[in-house]
């Protein structure tokens, strides 16, 4: 009898302790719309691309001097952490310029921060109004054309779970959250 007990006891145990691991608590809840837009390799990139993995996404341009190259380093910092995890996670970098960053601009771009493009899209493909739309309706935040060298746009990441949903940001250029990055994608994988 005790030992059923007993046995009873480690087995609950072990349920909460898996239904604690997977708990993951995001800070947003958006839905991505439908899209429609093109990566580095000039390959068609749309929502269903997105549906069925888990993605961290950020906004940049190839021609930034300054937030851009930074943010896309630590985008290949969290690349090789979640790679050295074995987790499976996809990126994705939207261009706010995408009358100058065309598929072969940013796979040149890409190339000078990782040599592992299989799960990194950069995109583009689409006018300045789309992308600009496009940031605001879906990740709340602006992407508007570089002026006098310089674009205004967000400098998060944006995590996004395997349903195509916006749960969660973090600063991408200073104080970026290495750790947690990868602690959300571990729990967001038990889902």
């Amino acid at each position: 009898m005790i030992k059923k007990s007993i046995l009873y006891i480690l087995f609950l145990l072990t349920i909460f302790a898996i239904i604690g691991c997977s708990n993951f608590k995001g800070d947003m809840d958006w839905e991505l719309s439908e899209f429609h837009m093109k990566d580095q390799n000039n390959k068609d990139f749309q929502l269903k691309d997105i549906k069925g993995d888990i993605w961290l996404v950020d906004f940049i341009f190839t021609s930034c001097a300054t937030f851009c190259p930074q943010m896309t380093a630590n985008m290949a910092q969290i690349q090789e952490m979640v790679k050295e995890e074995n987790l499976k996670v996809n990126f994705a970098s939207f261009s706010v310029d995408p009358e100058v960053d065309s598929p072969e601009i940013l796979n040149s771009y890409v190339q000078k921060f990782t040599e592992n493009t299989d799960n990194w899209y950069l995109l583009s493909g689409y006018s300045q109004d789309y992308i600009k739309d496009f940031a605001l309706k879906n990740f709340k935040t602006i992407a508007n054309k570089p002026e006098n060298g310089q674009g205004i746009h967000s400098n998060q990441f944006y995590l996004i779970n395997k349903k195509g949903v916006v749960v969660k940001s973090y600063d991408g250029n200073n104080n970026v959250p290495f750790d947690n990055i990868v602690k959300d994608i571990k729990a967001l994988s038990r889902q």
